[in-house]
């Protein structure tokens, strides 16, 4: 097989631009070198959420800042920061300042969170609101269940507790010495 020059010149610069293109991707992600346009919903390298905070400075101005959480996501979710798609088909906002589970209690918002384009496509998105909604103690696949059916009857049953997400199964049980 021959290769002529044009066709090596093309497979160098084809592997340079792929090099490029790891590199890019594999780089990691610091929560404070975000922008204000791609914190919301992003995961650094060490795997903590980012969260974006809004300070007023002296003169009035307001400033956004991305810094990084104390909340772990998913492992598998590390050095991530959300597509268009997933914000919007799950209904989220990159303007959002810190994290709430006080979404949940909205019934337009969980419509599109447990929606399947959200919740089979966005998992780092849906692993964020899983963990908020358990720790009120809501159980995030019975809330989108409830979605399916009576939504404000599930919403009711939130806002009375009556969705209680699972206690932790233990393996075996507990050696006491």
């Amino acid at each position: 097989m021959v290769i002529s020059f044009h066709s090596l010149k093309t497979l160098v610069i084809v592997a340079f631009a792929l090099a490029f293109c790891v590199q890019v991707t594999l780089g990691s992600i610091t929560c404070e070198n975000l922008k204000k346009d791609s914190c919301a919903f992003a995961i650094s390298s060490t795997g903590k959420r980012c969260v974006l905070e809004k300070h007023l400075r002296r003169s009035g101005e307001q400033v956004y800042t991305c810094r990084t959480s104390e909340i772990e996501a998913d492992n598998k979710l590390k050095d991530r920061i959300e597509t268009d798609q997933c914000i919007e088909s799950c209904g989220v906002d990159r303007n959002t300042l810190g994290i709430s589970s006080d979404s949940l209690m909205e019934c337009h918002f969980t419509q599109k969170l447990c929606s399947p384009e959200c919740y089979k496509h966005c998992p780092n998105i849906v692993d964020l609101y899983f963990n908020l909604a358990a720790g009120e103690g809501v159980y995030l696949p019975r809330l989108c269940e409830e979605q399916g059916g009576n939504a404000r009857r599930g919403m009711a049953e939130i806002r009375s507790s009556g969705i209680v997400a699972p206690a932790p199964k233990w393996a075996s049980s507990p050696q006491i010495s």
